[in-house]
C-alpha cells in the first residue's frame, strides 16, 4: 500500500531540508526555520519529560556516562522526520558501536500535543528498523511536560515554525552530538549522515574515551567544518603526518648507516 503525501509536506519537507546549508535567503514562511549552531553550551538537564512509556524523566537522567545523539521530530509527521530517522538507522548500522552501549539516542517532539503512545509506536518501529540488541534500552522517544520540547530546541538552536493550515511543522533537519555532560559538541546536517562524521562526532564528544588509535589518526587527519557540519581531510595535518614519515624514515637511515659504519670498524 503505498503512502500517500500531503503535496504542502513534500514542498516543507524540501525546502526545510536544505534552508540550514543555503547560502541564499530562505523564503518567507522559512526565515525563522533552521539550526543555529551553538558549539560548547550546556544543554537545559533539567527539563522535564514523559518517555514512550509515560514515565516522566528529566533529560539529565540520559546523560553522565556516555555520549547522546539529540534528533527533534514530531511523531505525526507525514515525510520529513521519518526520513531522518530512517536515514539516522543507515548511517548507525556500518558502525560497530551499538545504541545503548557505547552511547545513546533521545528523539524529543518538537510537537507538545503528542502523546507517550505516540512516541512508543514511533520508537517499536525504528528500534525494529535498526534490529540490535539493547537498542530499546538506549534509544529514548520523548514528549515534552508542557513547553519542555520547544525549551530545548530553543536552547541548542534549533528553530522551527508551526503552520496551523496544514496542521505541520516546518523545520530542518539535524543531529545535535552531546558530550556526557550535556555539552554540544558537534551538529551534523541533513537527512542521512556519513558513518564515519557519526563515529568520528561520538569520539570526540566522548572525550576520546571510545574509539580505536585509528581513530584518534582519523580525528588528526579530519576536521569538521562547522559551515557543513561534516568532517573533511585536513590538509595541513596530511602535510604534518608526511613530515613526521619523512624524517622518521631519515632517522631510521642514519641509525643503519652508523650501525654499519661500526660493524665496519669491528672488521
Amino acid at each position: 500500500m503505498k503512502r500517500w503525501i500531503h503535496p504542502a509536506s513534500f514542498v516543507w519537507a524540501l525546502l526545510a531540508a536544505t534552508a540550514s546549508a543555503s547560502n541564499t535567503a530562505p523564503p518567507p514562511g522559512l526565515r525563522d526555520v533552521g539550526i543555529e549552531q551553538r558549539l560548547d553550551q550546556v544543554v537545559p538537564l533539567d527539563l522535564r519529560f514523559r518517555d514512550e512509556s509515560d514515565n516522566p524523566v528529566r533529560l539529565g537522567d540520559f546523560f553522565g556516562q556516555k555520549p547522546v545523539l539529540l534528533a527533534f521530530v514530531y511523531y505525526h509527521c507525514p515525510m520529513l522526520c521519518p526520513m531522518a530517522l530512517e536515514g539516522l538507522v543507515r548511517s548507525l548500522r556500518p558502525l560497530s558501536w551499538n545504541v545503548g552501549e557505547e552511547f545513546q539516542i533521545v528523539t524529543v517532539s518538537i510537537d507538545e500535543r503528542e502523546s507517550p503512545a505516540q512516541a512508543a509506536e514511533k520508537k517499536r518501529k525504528i528500534v525494529a528498523l535498526y534490529g540490535r540488541d539493547r537498542a530499546a534500552s538506549g534509544w529514548h522517544f520523548l514528549v515534552g511536560e508542557g513547553d519542555a520540547g520547544r525549551r530545548l530546541a530553543e536552547a541548542v538552536g534549533f528553530r522551527f515554525r508551526y503552520d496551523g493550515a496544514d496542521d505541520q511543522f516546518a523545520h530542518a533537519t539535524g543531529l545535535f552530538v552531546l558530550t556526557p555532560l550535556g555539552r554540544i559538541s558537534r551538529v551534523l546536517f541533513g537527512i542521512d549522515y556519513a558513518p564515519r562524521d557519526v563515529r568520528l562526532a561520538l569520539v570526540e564528544a566522548s572525550q576520546q574515551k571510545i574509539g580505536t588509535l585509528a581513530d584518534q589518526l582519523l580525528l588528526f587527519c579530519y576536521h569538521y567544518d562547522p559551515a557543513t557540519g561534516k568532517y573533511g581531510p585536513a590538509a595541513m595535518a596530511g602535510v604534518r603526518i608526511g613530515a613526521v614519515l619523512t624524517l622518521a624514515a631519515l632517522a631510521a637511515f642514519v641509525v643503519i648507516q652508523l650501525r654499519h659504519e661500526s660493524a665496519q670498524r669491528k672488521v
